[in-house]
């Protein structure tokens, strides 16, 4: 009797279950000639006699953690991955299997692994709505994922339920949740889907729009402390309704008035005022509760275990940095992480048991007597990222970011354009003293190009020394966010990989100055008049519409005759109307209307 799950199993499909280090390990032995011995009984249970004695019994219909193994290791050990591998070696090429879809797994087949009581917890989350990203069977690779707004399911194996891999702790419901997903994305004929809950966003969120309305007649210079116990209340009652995205900009904005209140250097007008006008975008939207407001999931979702590679880490100040890990397909980050932690696991493979996931994926990794932490050197772990996360077109990847739904009411999410960007050749080095930037041009293997762009911060004093230095060691992968400017794309770099390894930009130590030709950066007239723009607006909400002056709405008569002139009439027009009638309604139309024109460009 054949084993097509056994036959199913995938390297990578291994490494999932297991880790790669083991798989790696069993590959090398049977390769060393340490082989089991094979026998398979009528039911179909592969059993492998190891040369020391070792016996492990693979069952149908087991999963491989569950399989029987006299070794005593629990999980997936790798006797278990070397009995598979085993296998798969005294079994003839067959020809390939049909493509497989996990929609056609039936309620009926949900209830009969799970039970009727946790399939209504997982309906409970399909009525409130969920948005979903699938990535389907290929030839090259029949395995299925769902990223859900809290886990990512994978099914390793086609038409095999026993072989499906989540980090989630309540694995069944994410099981079930992520059919439900390809059921309705099959239907639809798209790869990213909202599943259940109601097409449009109900929900009454006048107490928002009130509050907002006064704090931008207060502005941040002239608002009052004993507003923020409303905006604090506010904070809660969201949260407390799962309105994820709406409480995550009210954090925000109480972090940014708490900067200006202390002069702090964290305060900025113009990240102050896109806030203000992404609370309102989201409260007047129309769209995907979940992608508006965000998914009707808990504030955190504990994972049972996780698998991170780190891919950088971007220093907030003195003493903290934001490190960035690839989770699957997707890219979660651990904010405010301690400079001593945060230098370990920046360029680190780690595996965690106390990890907790957000629905902006955002990660904490918590310590614990019970379960552990483990960390190894990132080393070759690049190379093996989904492709999801790997740009290696970059004329795709901007034509994708420019198909993207304005920021102000997308879904949420940390690090959402952090990629990892394959390079072939670096040309084009140069500083521009006057901006403290250092731009290059990167050669993709398609033959396109980009543009590279980092920019001093007091934070990281040694970065652009550390990144000119990698740049100049012949990069082959370079991490970062990446943006679309002009049509072309843009990487704000965080780690680069060179044949001595990676280099994590902000933590580099023993950089030495290295010279560099001038450069100058120019802006086009179209994005000056629009920066300008943003400029004089942003102060008025930092004044306050209640304490505008004369001089001022000046001003913003001038930026919008300069955005008639630039040809941008509708971003004109509602400048213009702001600054013949100043009030809430008129601002927010005028400043949301220049975001979603910049993000354009």
């Amino acid at each position: 009797m054949t084993r097509p799950d056994l036959l199913a199993l995938t390297p990578d499909a291994l490494a999932a279950l297991a880790n790669r280090g083991l798989v790696k390990r069993a590959a090398k032995e049977l390769d060393a000639g340490v082989v089991p011995a094979l026998d398979t009984d009528p039911a179909g249970a592969v059993q492998g006699k190891f040369p020391d004695g070792t016996t492990t019994t693979l069952p149908p219909n087991t999963a491989l953690d569950a399989a029987r193994c006299s070794c005593g290791a629990t999980g997936v050990c790798r006797h278990r991955i070397a009995v598979v591998l085993a296998y798969q070696r005294t079994q003839e090429a067959t020809a390939p299997t049909e493509l497989w879809s996990p929609s056609v797994v039936t309620d009926d087949d949900l209830v009969a692994l799970m039970g009727e009581r946790t399939l209504r917890r997982a309906r409970r989350a399909h009525q409130a709505g969920y948005r979903a990203k699938l990535r389907r069977p290929a030839a090259e690779d029949q395995t299925a994922q769902a990223e859900l707004p809290t886990c990512t399911v994978t099914f390793l194996v086609p038409g095999d339920l026993s072989y499906v891999h989540t980090d989630a702790v309540n694995r069944d419901e994410a099981l079930a949740l992520a059919v439900w997903a390809f059921r309705e994305a099959d239907a639809q004929g798209t790869d990213t889907v909202d599943v259940g809950g109601s097409p449009t966003t109900a929900t009454d969120l006048t107490a928002v729009t009130d509050l907002l309305d006064q704090l931008l007649l207060d502005g941040a210079a002239n608002a009052s402390e004993v507003l923020d116990v409303a905006w604090q209340r506010l904070h809660r009652d969201l949260t407390a309704q799962r309105l994820h995205w709406p409480a995550a900009v009210i954090t925000d904005l109480l972090a940014q008035l708490t900067a200006y209140r202390g002069r702090d250097a964290d305060y900025e007008a113009e990240h102050f005022a896109a806030l203000l006008t992404e609370l309102h975008a989201r409260t007047t939207a129309v769209g995907p509760r979940a992608e508006v407001l965000g998914p009707d999931e808990p504030a955190e979702t504990p994972l049972r275990r996780v698998r991170l590679t780190a891919l950088g880490a971007r220093m907030r100040s003195e003493s903290t940095m934001d490190v960035y890990f690839a989770s699957g397909d997707v890219v979660l980050v651990q904010r405010d992480t301690a400079l001593r932690t945060g230098q370990r696991l920046a360029a680190s493979n780690v595996v965690s048991e106390s990890a907790t996931r957000s629905a902006s994926r955002a990660v904490a990794l918590k310590t614990s007597r019970v379960a552990k932490t483990s960390l190894t050197p990132v080393g070759t772990a690049w190379n093996d990222l989904p492709q999801a996360l790997v740009v290696h077109d970059y004329e795709a990847t901007a034509a994708h970011l420019a198909d993207l739904p304005p920021r102000q009411v997308r879904a949420r999410v940390e690090a959402e354009l952090v990629r990892a960007v394959r390079v072939t050749e670096v040309s084009g080095l140069a500083y521009d003293p006057a901006a403290q930037r250092l731009t290059a041009t990167l050669h993709g293997p398609t033959g396109a190009t980009c543009l590279l762009e980092a920019t001093h911060r007091a934070a990281a004093p040694h970065s652009l020394d550390a990144l000119a230095a990698a740049l100049r060691a012949g990069p082959t992968m370079i991490t970062g966010s990446v943006r679309r400017h002009r049509g072309t794309l843009v990487v704000d770099p965080l780690a680069v990989r060179t044949e001595a390894g990676v280099v994590v930009l902000d933590v580099a130590t023993g950089t030495t100055p290295q010279p560099l030709p001038p450069g100058s950066t120019t802006a086009d007239p179209l994005s000056a008049a629009v920066d300008s723009a943003l400029t004089v607006l942003a102060e008025a909400s930092h004044r306050g519409l209640d304490h505008l002056t004369g001089s001022l709405l000046t001003r913003v008569r001038e930026v919008g005759a300069h955005l008639q002139t630039a040809g941008l009439r509708t971003a004109a027009a509602t400048v213009t109307a702001f600054a013949e009638s100043p009030s809430a309604p008129t601002w927010l139309a005028a400043n949301l209307r220049l975001l979603v024109t910049a993000d354009a460009r």
